[in-house]
């Protein structure tokens, strides 16, 4: 039996610990004012961790393998293991894999994808392991706006039709193609679209101007043609690709255009995770 005083000096530390604990939750969960995107270094394959001014994680893509759960280690907080909204542009290998790394190590409160059908293993894993853990999934299939807050906001753009149940030929043109907005900046996000996809987002007349642009296809030269380039008008590319990979990625012809257009550009090979952030005026990379 604990005597009077002990009883007493144990409620104290639990109101203690009650007070401290409410305290850091306050603390870490509070909003910020500011929009950051972390374009993961997970070698030849995209990765894109959005922290929103709301606190919220939105990942798009894994790359390849389990390296998306280190870098995710290096720019979240060790004790925020929740994303969000997982997004999936398209069910390339190097842009599933990582994903269902991260479904069996963070709590995934909502899914984003496009339906299209696709038969590889990689890919079947995911949705396998989206449905043993009933995460919530919803499909993409016309363009729509996702808010995270009345300033904050992300706009699907592409795909313009259903891919529910649909084989494709290219999935690389099935790329869920988004644009993040947060009151007067921009960063559009292309997944692996290639120029075919860019002349359509054209022609029909839609808004691509951003100042922030990931580059399509890891700057192969099948994407970002110089009409497009010159559509968004972005001040900073970056390039999500491998050190020394096989597929010559990025293009020097890519490279050249860029330059031409006066695009500052960030490579994951040369640079490793690059960090942006924004108060919503304009775009700073971070150290």
């Amino acid at each position: 039996m604990l005597s009077d005083k002990q009883k007493i000096i144990f409620l104290a530390i639990a109101c203690l610990v009650v007070v401290i604990s409410a305290i850091l939750i306050g603390f870490f969960y509070k909003e910020k004012d500011f929009l950051e995107i972390d374009f993961l270094d997970v070698g030849q394959g995209d990765s894109i961790l959005i922290k929103a001014p709301t606190g919220q994680n939105i990942l798009i893509d894994g790359g390849p393998d389990n390296s998306v759960l280190r870098r995710l280690s290096e720019n979240l907080p060790w004790w925020d293991r929740q994303i969000d909204l997982m997004v999936l542009t398209h069910p390339h290998d190097d842009h599933v894999g990582g994903l269902i790394e991260v479904l069996k190590h963070y709590q995934i409160k909502r899914i984003l994808y496009t339906g299209v059908v696709h038969s590889s293993p990689s890919y079947l894993a995911w949705l396998e392991q989206i449905k043993k853990r009933n995460v919530v999934l919803t499909i993409i299939d016309r363009p729509q706006t996702i808010y995270f807050s009345p300033d904050c906001k992300m706009v699907y753009i592409s795909p313009q039709e259903s891919l529910v149940g649909k084989s494709v030929t290219n999935l690389n043109n099935s790329s869920l193609i988004a644009k993040v907005e947060y009151k007067k900046v921009s960063a559009l996000l292309v997944g692996d679209a290639e120029a075919e996809i860019e002349e359509g987002m054209m022609a029909r007349g839609q808004d691509l101007s951003a100042g922030l642009i990931k580059i399509g296809h890891h700057g192969s030269d099948t994407a970002s043609s110089e009409e497009f380039i010159r559509a968004v008008k972005p001040s900073f590319g970056v390039i999500q690709v491998g050190k020394d990979n096989s597929f010559g990625h990025p293009s020097k012809r890519t490279l050249k255009k860029l330059e031409r257009n006066n695009v500052s550009v960030f490579r994951n090979d040369l640079q490793g995770t690059i960090r942006m952030s924004s108060k919503g005026d304009k775009w700073q990379i971070i150290p």
